[in-house]
């Protein structure tokens, strides 16, 4: 069937997200299709650090610590977050950046489980998360290894030497889901544990930590959370083994009695011990308000509306520019996060022509095509937008044009 644009404004007019957008602030005139790189401001944050800034701080100073809660920030952000992952509160801490979670869990693992030396993944996995492992292993030299099999040969590949699965559970660059669930089952029953990276699905999937009984998490705040480029990232740890976990990373924030001012270190109970220096208030106070907004959506909603555009996407880039891309991404909704993959030689080129053009996606080298789709502020009649757009740029070969050469630091 032909898609019109009509038919898309029907979709809008039916979306039950649609009162989410009036909550962000979208510059006009632009299609934001990067919000799986960065989400786009809140109305509320602006607000909420001025506060910040000019009373809690500017105004009460270090009172604040305790008169405006600061102390209590990583819980509270966490446990608002976990809801959205499939955890309980106490289950979930905001804290430090998704690479420094990684190092402090995959550490704390390979302790949980003696006499076994290796960490798996998989090839092509997102960089900081093997070069997290790569260094871990370096720093305890040799009395670790990094082993990585192919997305079809993991379960296989979990054997006896095996102490920790670490996987990104949406893959950045395809969009691929794996099985959380499945692997996770698999990890088990060879022993291991599983470490998920969410950095890629929080907020855009209905995750079930709980539900598919992981073990470990991570996952980053600046993306689907909407937090602010650099916004904290979080941890999740499972009930059953925090009292277990004795953190590599000691620091004042995650002792028991931080304010006792001991020499020893002495861990805190449950998720709280998986701090380590003093929380950045500005940064987390800012991912608060993106959270919040994301904790009040229907998961459910949110990933249902996510596969919808998705699908439509790859149908009108069919559609519109018939064989001038490659589909990187599953095909399958169900098989696919919050984002589309193209593939194309001169990728990078086309990228840059489209957000010329006020289409916002980005490029992953080296040929890939990356557009995301966020169902609380994006609209469905800007997936026909876009799609018309890359059309155009296909059809006027502009993206040959000698501006759009030129590649920055950040792609």
């Amino acid at each position: 069937m032909t898609l019109t644009r009509a038919d898309l404004e029907a979709l809008d007019r039916d979306d039950p997200l649609a009162g989410f957008r009036s909550r962000f602030s979208l510059p006009e005139g632009v299609i934001y299709l990067d919000g799986n790189s960065l989400g786009v401001l809140p109305k509320a944050t602006a607000a909420r650090l001025a506060d910040v800034v000019q009373r809690e701080w500017g105004m009460d100073l270090i009172r604040s610590w305790n008169s405006a809660g600061w102390i209590d920030l990583p819980q509270r952000v966490g446990g608002l977050i976990a809801g959205i992952v499939g955890a309980e509160p106490d289950e979930v801490v905001a804290a430090d950046s998704t690479s420094v979670n990684l190092f402090k869990l995959a550490a704390a693992a390979v302790r949980l489980r003696p006499g076994r030396r290796v960490i798996l993944s998989e090839p092509g996995n997102f960089p900081t998360d093997l070069y997290i492992l790569q260094g871990l292993a370096e720093m305890l030299d040799g009395q670790v290894e990094v082993r990585l099999a192919e997305r079809e040969r993991l379960a296989e590949a979990l054997t006896d030497e095996v102490a920790l699965l670490l996987l990104t559970h949406v893959h950045y660059k395809t969009g691929r889901v794996h099985d959380m669930a499945g692997l996770t089952a698999a990890a088990h029953r060879a022993g291991a544990l599983t470490l998920w990276d969410l950095s890629h699905s929080a907020g855009a999937l209905d995750v079930e930590l709980n539900r598919c009984n992981a073990d470990l998490a991570v996952g980053c705040g600046y993306k689907y959370l909407n937090g602010g480029p650099g916004a904290p990232a979080f941890l999740y740890v499972a009930r059953r083994h925090q009292d277990a976990v004795r953190p590599p990373l000691s620091g004042w924030m995650g002792h028991a009695a931080p304010f006792d001012f001991r020499d020893d270190y002495a861990p805190a109970p449950g998720i709280t011990r998986h701090l380590c220096g003093t929380p950045s208030i500005l940064g987390l106070a800012a991912l608060e308000e993106g959270v919040r907004i994301m904790a009040e959506a229907d998961m459910a909603q949110v990933r249902a509306k996510s596969v919808r555009m998705g699908d439509l996407f790859i149908q009108l880039v069919g559609q519109m520019c018939p064989d001038a891309f490659g589909l990187l991404s599953p095909r399958d909704g169900s098989l696919r996060g919050s984002q589309v993959s193209l593939t194309h030689p001169q990728g990078h080129a086309m990228v840059q022509a489209l957000i010329a053009r006020g289409v916002i996606g980005d490029f992953r080298a080296p040929d890939v095509l990356r557009f995301g789709f966020t169902p609380l502020y994006l609209r469905y009649v800007d997936v026909w937008d876009a799609s018309r757009h890359l059309a155009e740029v296909v059809r006027s070969g502009e993206w040959q044009e000698e501006r759009f050469q030129a590649r920055g630091k950040v792609t």
